[in-house]
């Protein structure tokens, strides 16, 4: 039995992209993934796009069906590919959910709000009459700031943070205690963005939920995660309490992107280094071999083209995959 209520244990996604037998191709969208989270907190995963940040959240849920590796959740395998150990999900859909990244993309243009929160009530029966149905459908809309006027309009009658709140209260109506929050902000207006983080900060606190928080911008993600995981080409690169990340990244990588958060204060920003990164990432089609971030590294050497670097923890909790960390330190 696991200690801690999440853990992803080599996850790997490969999708065919053509050819046949020897010379089948494969995109490397997850290369060997290992992570947990721990019941009530909330880790951030960050990258730039392209890097395997959704495929992981989305083949925790079994959306997608693993490669390889294992997930479990609260004890519960949700699946080993080892061990050809693929449970039933409908007990897990119940206890997981998702919210989308793109609110005009994820609701159904043609249900009401109304009936967009109350399917996941239906399929999993957990309204006893209609009566109770409608109220569960209210109460889940209140909880995200909208009210009963809205059940029964549609999609397109709503902005943008709007939406989001509708796949928010849809996530919520089954009572979930995981969710994974897959860029739930980056389509939003910058004004919304903080009440929607808010609003998660809340509702964290309110019915004790655990989040895998997925996002390309540091400066969002490390007011509401505990701790931080920066991805690239489909590989974990760190992985550290957030702050800690913030103050003291020790892969060259999260420090390029560390050094593009904003600063507010023009004075400081003028004084601030960026590190700006050259040439453009791989594509996980063609991977580089050892360290897939060597091509783009000032401190690479001829061992980073030989050997993938190892997962190790550097400090306390703090871990790493670099061949270099003590040089660049």
């Amino acid at each position: 039995m696991s200690e801690h209520f999440i853990e992803v244990e080599h996850l790997r996604q490969y999708f065919p992209a053509g050819g046949f037998g020897s010379k089948k191709k494969y995109v490397r969208a997850v290369d060997d993934v290992s992570f947990f989270i721990n019941k009530g907190e909330t880790l951030g995963l960050v990258g730039e796009s392209g890097c395997g940040k959704t495929t992981t959240g989305r083949t925790m849920l079994r959306l997608y069906e693993p490669t390889d590796g294992r997930f479990t959740f609260d004890g519960d395998v949700v699946f080993d590919v080892a061990k050809k150990e693929f449970p039933n999900m409908l007990p897990f859909r119940k206890r997981m959910q998702i919210v989308f990244q793109d609110p005009y993309a994820s609701l159904d243009p043609r249900m009401t709000v109304g009936d967009i929160v109350g399917e996941a009530i239906d399929v999993h029966k957990l309204a006893k009459d209609d009566k109770e149905r409608y109220d569960m459908i209210i109460h889940m809309l209140e909880r995200v700031g909208l009210n009963s006027e809205h059940a029964n309009r549609y999609p397109h009658e709503f902005s943008g943070g709007q939406r989001q709140r509708v796949g928010i209260a849809r996530a919520l109506a089954v009572n979930p205690e995981f969710i994974v929050c897959d860029e739930p902000i980056s389509a939003l207006d910058v004004s919304i963005q903080a009440q929607v983080i808010n609003m998660f900060e809340d509702l964290q606190e309110q019915m004790g939920l655990t989040y895998l928080f997925i996002a390309h911008d540091l400066s969002a993600v490390k007011h509401i995660s505990n701790r931080i995981g920066v991805m690239y080409l489909g590989r974990m690169v760190e992985l550290a309490d957030s702050y800690k990340l913030i103050d003291r990244p020790l892969h060259p990588y999260t420090k390029s992107l560390i050094s593009a958060i904003p600063i507010a204060d023009p004075k400081q920003a003028r004084k601030s280094n960026r590190i700006v990164l050259e040439g453009d990432v791989p594509s996980p089609l063609n991977p580089p071999s050892g360290c897939t971030f060597r091509t783009r590294c000032p401190y690479a050497t001829a061992e980073c083209a030989e050997k993938v670097p190892e997962w190790k923890e550097i400090e306390k909790d703090h871990f790493a995959a670099c061949h270099n960390i003590d040089k660049i330190n």
